[in-house]
Formats: structure tokens, C-alpha cells, sequence
């Protein structure tokens, strides 16, 4: 069955930095942490956390200490100064939009209005806004309520942030017709109607709706009753395993949408389920998707493109390219990726659910594959050298100890570091390296006077594209990486700035190539190339906007740009 799944779909940005704080806290591993009343509403992420030693705490008590996450939803000033009386660290995780009503309910009840505020009177976030009311804010959750409202009072409306943008409308428009003068806020959360809104789009494009998200998340099931009062049929669950084959046995297309509490890997695998459910078209094109599918979790896109760049970067400098250079750089990059998958499977399973299960049936299929093209690439060099076999040898033994503890001892901090994986950034950057010596520098080894030059700004190509291609990838895994403790880029740096890196690192380095061609460093085929330094720079500003739809997209997009490099290469080898 074919899957659709909405652009909106999983952590809303409120939650999502609540979890990176409290993820981020998780792994500082400095005292003991707890989150005031459960984090977010979602059953599996309580207990994820749970199992790393993230307790609830619901009461405050004068002799209390740690570290305590006030959650998203936030907390009522009272609550506040509890904890500040305490010997509680506050760190703070409230969403800055929820943060943004607060003050506006402070600012307009110190000049005498009285809060109106739209939604659950039993929902954290509510229970927190009215903390802010002074006791004077009045809950109302439909039009009916407005006639309760009382007569000569002064009202300043808000909402809760994840209410009915539809419903809220309405009764804004009956206080409005009742109390001229009170003042209305806005406050329903941007994500929150962009959500609504997909999912009634999306209901009219598939033929039913599947929601994902905790059976107790308010913003869930207002998406599941919005698809469903689109008159398809929806079904609300939590994981993979409530999904049953009877709802969708005359479906050809589904929809899928999550709430905002809902982790990506949760989404995953309700995604990989459903493609083995309901109608089964064997067309030409599903073959074709089947097939891609296949290719990305084997690793296979990564070492044709790691072939590519090596053959671009060689006839950058060189003006040829013997293709057992190229070879020898695919068979080493298949190689390292399918092992290092398997030497760092946790990661795996939060990051992408469906390709750590496919490692897992085909173990000795990949294992296999893996160790005979690292084989071949080991002849290979043994063939074009000794000192080529030697650092093939030595890049080799690198990838591997990349994942495994090589500090056997546990002294202090160092204990953080006991892998080469575990250094901050240190995975974008060991990538970025390795194949940039094994595409630029293992081929010029014996070849009588290379043109140093030529082969580092070969070298600064390869790595480049290879440092900003690692680079978003680790940007759209930070949710995974974050629960395993893994340091890439974004986490040490913070996703806005990593991003800004790379963005900053395409540019130079596209400048760096401009100028070799200028000076005649490399070949007019330097022109060329800065082709895929616009496409680098196309696909990061379209994760940085929200253009394109989707992780798998953008990865394939980013695939792309490598294999790009290697057919402008070939194309002007001919010409």
C-alpha cells in the first residue's frame, strides 16, 4: 500500500526542544534529573526516558535536589517558587509560544482584565495559564460557555496553543458579539494550524487517515477528529502493533499525520507496517520504489556516490581516471557503512526503525557483502602498491575502532570519550576526511610529480560535498542520536548553527574551487562542479525553509548531488 505521509507530521517545535534539553541533560550524566509532571503526552517517550534514569516528579518538597525539566507545557508561578525554594536546579523547557501567552495574561490581569482562556481546564498548559490569572481567569472549551461569561467585566481572550483553530474562531466571534471590547489574542501555535489544515488536505488525496500519537494527547485526537469529519475513514493508535489489516483492506492509499508528542522513529514504523498492508500494486513504479528502497538500506547510493566524486575529483586535477581508483573508493565506502552499521545499531533503531530491522534479517547477506568488497579493495591495492595497500589498510582499521571502545579504562571524564564516535562532531568531520584521502590522495601515491595543488583542491571537493551531505544528514537524525548520547554537530552546536555552518563551509570551499579553476590550479571542469555547490546549497536552504517534504527526500536529494559531480565529470571528459 502506498503511503502518504503529511509534512507536518511528528514533534512540534516546542516539544522538540524540550526533548533535546532534557536528552541533552540526560547525557551531561551530572546528578540526578527529573521532569515536573510527565515531559510530553506520550506513553513510549516516558518510558525511553524512564529507562535512562529520567524520574517524574509531581510534588515539591523543601529537601529536594537535582536537576528538574519544567516540561513544555509549563507551570503555574506558585509552582515556580516551590521549586525555587528547593535545592532543585530549574531547567527550564517551557515552549517560548506557551512562555508568550503567560505574559500576555500577566501584562493584561495586572490592568484589571480578567483571562479568558480557550481550552481543557484539566490540561497542563491551561492549569499553568490560569496560574498566572491570579485566581481571576476563566476556562471555557465551546461557544455554549460564552453565554456563562459574566456581564461588566473587561476580558482579555487567549487560547490554549494546540486548540481547534476552527473552533477557536467561533468563539471568538460570539465574545466579540457579546463584549465589543475585549481584547483577543491569537495564541493557537502556527504548527498547530498548519497540522490542522494538511490533515484535512490530505484526507482528500488518500483513501483513509492513520494518526499517530498517545491515546491521552489533546493535539492527537483533534486530528483524528478533524479526519474523520472529513467523511474518510481514520484511525487513531499509538504504535505499529494496533494497526490491523482488515481497516485497510480495499485502500490503495493512506495518510498518515502524527501529533506533535510523537517521536520520528514512532512514525517510522507505523510507515514501514503499513506498506506491507492493504492493496498490493505491482505496477512499474512500485517496482521501481521497491527497488530504491532496497538500494538506500544497503548502503548502495553512498558508495556509487562516493564512486562519483572520486572519478570527478580525478579528472579535476588529472584530466583522467582510471576506474579501478573509483572502484576502490565504492568498495571501501560500502564496506565501512553497512560494518559501522553494525558496530552502532542503536542508533539505528531510533533513527531509521526500517533499516535497522532490514540489517537485522539480512545480517549475513550484509556482513558478508561487506567484508568481500572490503576484501576486493584490500587486492586492489596490494595490486597498485605497497604503499597504496598500507593506507587502505590503515583507513580500514580506522573505520572499524571508529564505533569500538578504544580507551578500555573508565577515569573520570574520559569515560565520555572511550570511542572515536563519541568526540563532538567527530563523525561528519572522520567522514569527510576519509574519503577525501582515499578519492584524492591514495590515487596520486607514485604517480611521478603530481601537481600538489591540483590534488588538495581535489581533496577539499571531495571532502566538502561528502562534510556538508554527513552534515544535514546528522541534522535530520538528532532526535536518535540524542537518545543514544551520540555528539554529532547539531548536537554540539545546536541545529541553527550547524546548519549555518555548513551553509558557510559550501560556500567557501565553492569559492576555493572558483578560484582553482581561475588560476588554472585544476581543469575548466572546476566550473562545472560549483553546479553542486548550488545544489548543496539549494537542498540545506530547503530543510532551512521547510521546502521540501520528508528526511528521505532531502537524503535523496543529497545522493543525488554526488552522482551529479560524477556524470558532469564524464561529460566533459567527452567533450
Amino acid at each position: 500500500m502506498k503511503v502518504r505521509l503529511a509534512k507536518t507530521a511528528g514533534f512540534c517545535m516546542g516539544v522538540r526542544r524540550a526533548m533535546e534539553i532534557t536528552l541533552s541533560e540526560v547525557n551531561k550524566g551530572d546528578g540526578k534529573l527529573f521532569t515536573y509532571g510527565p515531559l510530553i503526552h506520550n506513553r513510549q517517550v516516558l518510558d525511553l526516558l524512564r529507562s535512562k534514569g529520567v524520574d517524574v516528579k509531581e510534588d515539591i518538597e523543601a529537601h529536594n535536589k537535582g536537576r528538574i525539566v519544567v516540561r513544555a507545557h509549563g507551570i503555574t508561578p506558585h509552582e515556580r517558587k516551590a521549586i525555587q525554594s528547593s535545592d532543585f536546579k530549574i531547567i527550564d523547557a517551557t515552549c517560548p509560544r506557551v512562555a508568550k501567552v503567560q505574559g500576555i495574561i500577566k501584562q493584561y490581569n495586572t490592568k484589571g482584565y480578567t483571562p479568558v482562556i480557550f481550552g481543557d481546564a484539566h490540561h497542563p498548559e491551561v492549569t499553568g495559564l490560569m496560574g498566572y490569572s491570579q485566581g481571576q481567569g476563566i476556562v471555557i472549551s465551546s461557544v455554549e460557555d460564552v453565554t456563562t461569561l459574566p456581564e461588566e467585566k473587561r476580558f482579555v481572550v487567549v487560547s490554549q496553543t494546540t486548540q481547534d483553530v476552527d473552533a477557536y474562531k467561533e468563539v471568538c466571534s460570539a465574545i466579540k458579539a457579546r463584549f465589543p471590547e475585549a481584547v483577543i489574542f491569537d495564541t493557537i501555535c502556527d504548527e498547530t494550524c498548519r497540522r490542522q489544515k494538511e490533515v484535512r488536505s490530505l484526507a482528500a488525496q488518500v483513501d483513509s487517515m492513520v494518526i499517530v500519537g498517545g491515546h491521552n494527547s489533546g493535539n492527537t485526537m483533534r486530528l483524528y477528529q478533524i479526519a474523520r469529519s472529513t467523511g474518510k475513514p481514520a484511525f487513531h493508535i499509538e504504535t505499529e502493533g494496533e494497526l490491523k489489516d482488515s481497516w485497510f483492506s480495499s485502500a490503495g492509499t493512506v495518510g498518515v499525520t502524527a501529533g506533535a508528542s510523537t517521536p520520528n522513529w514512532m512514525i517510522k514504523k507505523v510507515i514501514e507496517r503499513l506498506r506491507t498492508m492493504g492493496k498490493r500494486k505491482q505496477s512499474f513504479a512500485s517496482l521501481l520504489t521497491k527497488g530504491y528502497q532496497f538500494l538506500v538500506k544497503t548502503n548502495i547510493p553512498d558508495a556509487v556516490g562516493a564512486f562519483s566524486l572520486t572519478y570527478a575529483g580525478l579528472i579535476l586535477y588529472r584530466g583522467s581516471s582510471p576506474l579501478i581508483y573509483p572502484i576502490l573508493t565504492m568498495l571501501y565506502v560500502y564496506g565501512m557503512h553497512v560494518l559501522n552499521r553494525f558496530l552502532d545499531k542503536e542508533a539505528s533503531r531510533y533513527n531509521d526503525p526500517g533499516v535497522a530491522l532490514f540489517y537485522a534479517q539480512h545480517k549475513v547477506f550484509l556482513i558478508g557483502t561487506a567484508l568481500s568488497g572490503l576484501s576486493g579493495g584490500i587486492i586492489i591495492s596490494l595490486h597498485l602498491g605497497l604503499t597504496q595497500f598500507l593506507l587502505f589498510l590503515a583507513l580500514t582499521i580506522l573505520g572499524l575502532v571508529y564505533s569500538i571502545p578504544i580507551i578500555p579504562w573508565r577515569l573520570g571524564y574520559l569515560g565520555r570519550y572511550a570511542k572515536i564516535k563519541d568526540l563532538p562532531g567527530s563523525k561528519t568531520m572522520a567522514e569527510a576526511l576519509a574519503w577525501g584521502t582515499i578519492s584524492s590522495v591514495l590515487p596520486v601515491i607514485g604517480w611521478p610529480n603530481p601537481v600538489w595543488p591540483g590534488v588538495l583542491a581535489s581533496f577539499l571537493f571531495v571532502s566538502s560535498m561528502c562534510y556538508v551531505r554527513c552534515g544535514l544528514l546528522d541534522i535530520l537524525n538528532i532526535q536518535g542520536d540524542l537518545i543514544v548520547g551520540r555528539e554529532t554537530l547539531p548536537i554540539a552546536l545546536g541545529e541553527e548553527r550547524a546548519l549555518k555552518l555548513l551553509l558557510s563551509a559550501n560556500a567557501f570551499f565553492g569559492l576555493v574551487l572558483l578560484l582553482s579553476a581561475v588560476f588554472e590550479i585544476v581543469s575548466n571542469l572546476g566550473y562545472l562542479l560549483l553546479i553542486s555547490y548550488l545544489n548543496s546549497f539549494f537542498y540545506l536552504t530547503a530543510y532551512q525553509k521547510d521546502w521540501v517534504r520528508g528526511g528521505s527526500h532531502l537524503q535523496a536529494l543529497a545522493e543525488a548531488n554526488l552522482l551529479l559531480a560524477g556524470l558532469f565529470a564524464l561529460a566533459w571528459n567527452i567533450l
